[in-house]
């Protein structure tokens, strides 16, 4: 597909650009790439031929939807990803949802938490770290956590990482200290991710 494609995201009735390729940078792994555009990781391992995903190399470029007819590359099938249920959810951290899912640009894929520097992060459910780092500008420090072959838990903006990729954490174990905004503001970006689509956290964490 020649171009770029245009996605449309529904909650803020805007036009966002997803290209066709994107080159892996240092520190970027296959789960920071598919959350930075809204994709199943699984997926994008079909697509690129990678396996199980495990091993990407800097420089390297990954498709960003499936190969079309005729392009002379092989279009991998792969049946659809078996639904694993949620897990039993806990809120991340203290405080109040300063910014509701899909309320503006910032929030298109995930809830903003307002805290006090340095509180606490916790995980939201048992699970396995598959990335840590600053590969993802937009969100500072992040975390990522698979809990199961649907759902994944991401915590973004925080100030230092308890955790490292490859951990195996537990529901409510200190993960991070929460850290500030590129506006400056202290808060947790936090988001649900059900088969690499983001979904409105708070239908999932329990009442308060």
């Amino acid at each position: 597909m020649l171009g770029a494609a245009l996605v449309l995201t529904a909650c803020m009735n805007a036009v966002r650009w997803t290209p066709d390729t994107h080159t892996v940078r240092s520190g970027e792994t296959l789960y920071s790439i598919a959350v930075r555009y809204d994709l199943d990781h699984r997926q994008l391992a079909v697509w690129n031929g990678l396996g199980n995903g495990t091993y990407i190399r800097q420089g390297q470029k990954l498709r960003l939807s499936p190969p079309p007819r005729g392009s002379g590359q092989p279009v991998v099938r792969k049946p659809a990803p078996q639904t694993f249920p949620a897990p039993r959810w806990h809120w991340p951290t203290a405080g109040r949802v300063a910014e509701s899912f899909g309320a503006s640009a910032r929030t298109e894929s995930g809830i903003r938490i307002a805290g006090r520097e340095g509180q606490g992060i916790y995980a939201v459910a048992d699970g396995e770290v598959v990335y840590a780092g600053d590969g993802l500008p937009s969100y500072g420090q992040m975390l990522i956590i698979e809990h199961n072959e649907t759902w994944l838990s991401a915590y973004g903006f925080n100030r230092k990482l308890r955790v490292r990729e490859g951990d195996r954490v537990k529901a409510q174990q200190h993960i991070a200290d929460m850290g500030t905004t590129s506006a400056g503001a202290v808060q947790l970006h936090f988001e649900v991710r059900r088969n690499g689509q983001p979904v409105d956290p708070v239908r999932y964490l329990p009442k308060r």
